[in-house]
């Protein structure tokens, strides 16, 4: 029970830096003609890409996921299902949040469009209310790939990551030294994998089982982050900067996965002393709570942003002290305060929503005979390239309405949730795994 404490808290603790992080970075600025402007602080203020590194915390949601999905392949093959049922079913868990989001936000494009809303300001607000989707098509395709590299885990452990990190420091050389095009984006599966595939050795007490193997990870991710930062090309930033080349995250860099090796053997060290605080109620009352919302947090957490912006920024009333300047970082404190009490008022309307959707999300899944698993492929692969394009292009490209991509994630969306719901008994062993899981 200890370490799905554990588990449960790195999830939260991921999702609450990941939008303090996201909120940190977001200044915005009233031009005299009264448009509202976003500078890029990591770009305008050079110091601040030093900060990613304790705010790009994401390797520790894949490490937590991969120890989840494993335990939850494993627990599904005991029962006797099926690839199609178990990718199908946690696909849908991820899916029909993103989906009812990407609706919403999509209408409200259409409407603003319709309405003649600047296409600049169209195109930056869709951007910012999209900068979160990149981790949903990698985590969607690293769940359906589960059964197969768990059973490499089970094959060759340890030696899986290890290899998967040897072909991911071979694509990142081809990327920046022979500049082939798309090459890099298998490096978004094959570095975030490497963590992944941690989680699923972490589970079997094949790493963190004592204190030597996450000390050499710590120790040699930092090391080799270092000297790639120092010595070789890449850049400190851990999130994405403007005119940076190469970068850390787009696609994922060797110094990104030596980032991400380092902060999983951290994770691992600080393990039993975190597991120990967590046996205090309130701490673990705390976690759960943003476990429950951990969805709405994620996918809403710029909502308020636009809210502050058009209430304090379009009126004026705002205070306007010079980018980066003290006085600006000073009033970074009653920025988060009151992005906090916003969101935290959004996520208390939209809890009877996120309720709703989970429940449906546990009530269907995927037959797993041949004729539905064409659905689940399909639609998984529909959706995954929706999402990607969200990712990269915002919900609003050019000032325009994404229409194939908007067709692409509804389409693909109903086809991993079409196939029957399970029967009463089966839905109620469903929910009880999806509890145990959380939201990963």
């Amino acid at each position: 029970m200890g370490r799905e404490r554990f588990v449960d808290f790195l999830r939260a603790w991921a999702i609450v830096l990941v939008v303090l992080g996201h909120w940190l970075i977001t200044g915005l600025v009233r031009q005299p003609d009264g448009a509202i402007g976003a500078p890029e602080l990591l770009a305008e203020v050079p110091w601040t890409q030093w900060l990613t590194l304790g705010f790009q915390i994401m390797p520790l949601f894949f490490l937590a996921g991969g120890y989840a999905a494993g335990g939850s392949w494993v627990r599904a093959r005991e029962r006797g299902g099926t690839v199609a049922g178990w990718v199908g079913r946690r696909a849908v868990r991820l899916l029909l949040p993103a989906g009812v989001y990407s609706g919403l936000v999509l209408t409200g494009v259409g409407v603003a469009a319709a309405l003649g809303v600047d296409p600049f300001t169209l195109a930056l607000v869709g951007w910012a209310m999209a900068m979160q989707f990149w981790f949903l098509p990698v985590y969607l395709l690293l769940s359906a790939l589960t059964p197969a590299l768990h059973a490499l885990h089970r094959r060759r452990g340890p030696l899986v990551p290890a290899a998967m990190g040897g072909v991911a420091l071979l694509v990142g050389v081809l990327d920046v030294a022979a500049d082939l095009p798309y090459v890099g984006t298998l490096d978004y599966v094959l570095v975030w994998g490497v963590v992944y595939q941690l989680g699923f050795c972490w589970r079997d007490g094949l790493a963190g089982g004592s204190r030597v193997w996450p000390a050499v990870m710590a120790a040699g991710g930092a090391i080799a982050f270092a000297s790639l930062v120092g010595f070789g090309p890449y850049p400190v930033s851990l999130i994405l900067v403007t005119g940076q080349d190469p970068s850390n995250t787009n696609p994922p860099s060797v110094a990104m996965l030596a980032w991400a090796v380092a902060q999983a053997g951290l994770c691992l060290l600080a393990a039993p002393a975190v597991r120990r605080l967590l046996e205090r109620e309130r701490v673990w009352r705390a976690v759960r709570v943003t476990g429950a919302v951990s969805m709405t947090l994620y996918l809403w957490h710029m909502l308020p942003v636009l809210i502050v912006a058009a209430a304090f920024y379009l009126t004026g009333l705002a205070p306007q002290p010079a980018f980066g300047s003290a006085v600006w970082w000073a009033w970074r404190a009653p920025w988060l305060l009151v992005l906090g009490v916003v969101l935290a008022g959004a996520a208390r309307v939209l809890w009877p929503l996120e309720r709703r959707l989970a429940s449906a999300a546990v009530g269907v899944r995927p037959d797993a005979g041949p004729r539905q698993a064409w659905r689940v492929g399909a639609g998984l692969g529909l959706s995954v390239w929706a999402l990607a394009y969200f990712a990269g292009h915002g919900f609003a490209h050019g000032g325009r309405f994404p229409v194939w991509a908007a067709v692409g994630l509804g389409v693909g969306t109903v086809l991993v949730a079409l196939p029957q719901r399970t029967p009463g008994g089966a839905a109620r062993g469903a929910e009880a795994e999806g509890v145990l899981e959380g939201a990963a």
